[in-house]
């Protein structure tokens, strides 16, 4: 060793390296105070001479801000400055991550430091620093939006005293109640309350209950706790059925000579057997210099709804249809939805078009966009359209076998300039008379899908070209567009890592080498055990795509410019385009940007409110299906790590459930987040993601939509 490096350490040396120590103490319990015993506890100092060092060190750092003294002689960390605002998000346990566009990172937040947030609140956050030195740990110190302040639940009494014990499992406190704010709500129904106050010295929250919703248990009830859950409206007023009903639905020789007529051109709708409501149809002829005009033919709803109505503010307030497992919760009440809008066969339908020429080789010539009326020749389901495709036999099989022809190249041209193929299995159940499940089966998109799908994407996307593409130097005037976003590099690159120990990978460098090797990954696991994790895992490394005024293109569809245009019946995004269109196309000047970007905004948010009610409805029945099958066995496929357990999916039916931690009492498990796995300590005994394992039902919770498995032991 060298004289220099052998050379002993001054005083003043010494002080800065057990500074240093302190403050790494300090970073690694960010939200425990310490005291001088417990710092030197911690760095195992034995030195009597030291506690002097460590109390003028505690003393030096609180002079500098680093160190904020909560109790006499207790010290935390204190990062100066270092507050942001985000998102909360509560876990089970009660504790919270916080989201934030100011951090990349999440932030902790213990449950004792959440200072009555809830979930997604908007607050003000402390950043104390890193805990363990892996993640950034704070305190809320501020709410500035309350997002939700009712919840749907089970009313229980204790005491004399009322307590409302909420289904969302993000909700982690029950709300008492007191008797005089009841609304007449008895022991055991489902009802929604609000809460009415949190006074600092409570440790629940106080609430009234505003809606009674029936028994707990049954099936009208449980659905429309659902909705309610998800601040989703459940039935109409009666001031907008009224209103709905006095709509003069006429068409009048002047409506007709306001647009061009469709009404001798071949037309047909492709929609479910059990759907109701027809908001697309489509048309085909020969044109005299052999190409093909199709028409894509859409419900216009803006001739019978007119801005600021009140069905019109019904609709923005609603944004969506909800689709639950058992009915549709319509964005429009039915006198609209399923009657005057809804293109049914042999009936005479007012429209909004997007009509092109394309040749054989589906390369569009020419296009007209405007106000029509059509007359569907025939009401297709998909079935019955999948059978012409099959067999070439059927009504109308010429037209439908050419638009076959031309959405087959359509959908091959989108596919080698970058489009990705996810090809989700929908979950479906039998029920019975009073809507319990009695059989689950899968629904999986065909050909006929194939066809109405690609025509709906390139009206899509014609119509948001025709407004948001212009000269050089222009400004395209305000829209609403549809727009999906890159995935973030480092979930792309955490799922390459996941897909590896599979045996697969994807490609990185480009957009089209990501889809290309996305689409080509997607075939591979096609049939195999891991295919609906990877397929999920997948979904989730993508971007959500939203409404927007501000155009930055559909990643997912490799589209420039995407917008929703095809179902106005039960998008409000849509209805919103309708009326841009017809307004620009008659040369009007540019809508108010902000007004129409906080429309889009809160579209997006009801687009997501719709997304979980519906999830939860099926997860509702899966629970539900599952209730008399505990101590049955089952193969599955572990869908999800976390650190309170691990999920598993059901290989016969897709029932997923999860295996809790405090179950696996054959060793102690600790959670490895970045290779998606639980460990065992002693057995090493490791749990992964795609994992096939048997378990058995172990417990079900149909108030929370809750399934517990357990390992099956077959001894």
């Amino acid at each position: 060793m060298s004289q220099r490096n052998s050379r002993p350490t001054s005083g003043r040396q010494k002080k800065k390296i057990l500074k240093e120590k302190i403050i790494g103490v300090f970073n690694q319990n960010t939200t425990q105070p310490l005291n001088y015993k417990q710092i030197s506890s911690r760095l195992g100092l034995k030195d009597e001479s030291q506690p002097k060092q460590i109390l003028d060190i505690l003393d030096e750092l609180l002079k500098s801000g680093q160190l904020t003294e909560v109790q006499r002689g207790k010290y935390r960390f204190k990062v100066k400055g270092a507050y942001i605002t985000g998102t909360v998000q509560i876990t089970r346990s009660g504790s919270a991550w916080i989201t934030s566009d100011e951090v990349k990172e999440e932030i902790y937040i213990n449950s004792r430091n959440l200072n009555r947030a809830l979930n997604g609140d908007k607050v003000k956050v402390h950043l104390y620093g890193r805990k363990e030195g892996q993640r950034m740990v704070g305190e809320i110190v501020e709410i500035l939006e309350q997002r939700q302040r009712t919840f749907v639940g089970t009313l229980e009494r204790s005491s004399g005293y009322y307590f409302l014990i909420p289904d969302n499992r993000d909700m982690p406190y029950d709300i008492f109640i007191h008797p005089k704010n009841l609304k007449g709500a008895e022991e055991g129904q489902k009802v929604v309350a609000r809460i009415t106050e949190w006074p600092p010295s409570a440790k629940n929250p106080f609430g009234e209950v505003i809606d009674v919703l029936g028994t707990a248990g049954l099936h009208e009830t449980e659905t429309h706790a659902i909705l309610a859950e998800f601040e989703l409206p459940y039935k109409f007023t009666e001031e907008v059925l009224k209103a709905a009903e006095m709509i003069n639905g006429e068409i009048t020789p002047e409506i007709i000579a306001s647009r061009r007529d469709f009404r001798q051109v071949p037309t047909f709708t492709i929609d479910p057997a059990d759907a109701k409501d027809f908001d697309d149809a489509l048309s085909i002829r020969k044109l005299e210099n052999g190409n093909w005009e199709v028409g894509v033919h859409i419900a216009d709803v803006s001739h019978y709804v007119r801005p600021h109505s009140i069905i019109d503010k019904e609709a923005l307030a609603r944004g969506t249809s909800v689709y639950l497992v058992d009915r549709v919760v319509p964005m429009l009440p039915e006198r609209l939805s399923n009657e005057l809008c809804s293109l049914q066969p042999n009936q005479d339908r007012l429209c909004f078009s997007a009509v092109v020429e394309m040749n054989e080789k589906a390369e569009v010539l020419g296009k007209w966009f405007g106000r029509t009326i059509i007359h569907s020749d025939r009401r297709f389901s998909y079935e019955e359209a999948q059978s012409i495709i099959e067999t070439g036999e059927g009504d109308m099989k010429e037209e439908v076998l050419q638009l076959y022809k031309l959405g087959g190249i359509l959908r091959n041209i989108r596919f080698s300039t970058g489009s990705f193929s996810f090809e989700r299995v929908e979950v479906k159940f039998h029920l019975d008379e009073k809507g319990k499940p009695i059989g689950v089966y899968f629904k999986e998109a065909k050909e006929a899908n194939w066809l109405i799908e690609e025509f709906m994407l390139l009206a899509n996307k014609l119509v948001a070209e025709k407004i948001g593409r212009v000269k050089k130097g222009q400004r395209p005037k305000t829209f609403v567009y549809r727009i999906h976003d890159r995935p973030d590099p480092e979930k792309l690159q955490g799922f390459a890592n996941f897909i590896r120990q599979f045996g697969y990978s994807i490609k990185t460098a480009s957009h089209k080498a990501i889809a290309e090797s996305m689409n080509l990954l997607i075939n591979q696991v096609n049939g195999k055990n891991e295919q609906y994790v990877i397929e999920s895992l997948a979904i989730r490394t993508m971007a959500k795509a939203k409404y927007s005024t501000n155009n930055i293109g559909h990643y997912g569809l490799s589209f420039d410019f995407y917008t929703h245009f095809t179902s106005p019946i039960r998008r409000y995004p849509d209805l919103m385009v309708h009326r841009l269109l017809d307004q620009y196309l008659a040369g009007e000047p540019s809508e108010n940007q902000g007004r129409y970007e906080d429309l889009c905004i809160h579209s997006s948010q009801m687009e997501e409110r719709a997304v979980n009610a519906e999830r939860a409805s099926v997860k509702y029945k899966q629970v539900e299906f599952m209730q008399d099958k505990i101590g049955q066995a089952f193969e599955g496929i572990i869908s999800g790590i976390s650190e309170w357990g691990f999920f598993v999916e059901l290989s016969e039916n897709h029932c997923e459930g999860m295996i809790p931690m405090r179950d696996l009492d054959d060793d102690f498990y600790e959670y490895d987040e970045k290779n998606y796995a639980l460990g065992g300590l002693h057995t090493r005994k490791r749990f992964t993601i795609g994992q096939k394992v048997t378990v058995e039902i172990a417990r079900t919770n149909l108030a929370k939509r809750q399934l517990d498995f357990r390992l099956f032991d077959p001894e």
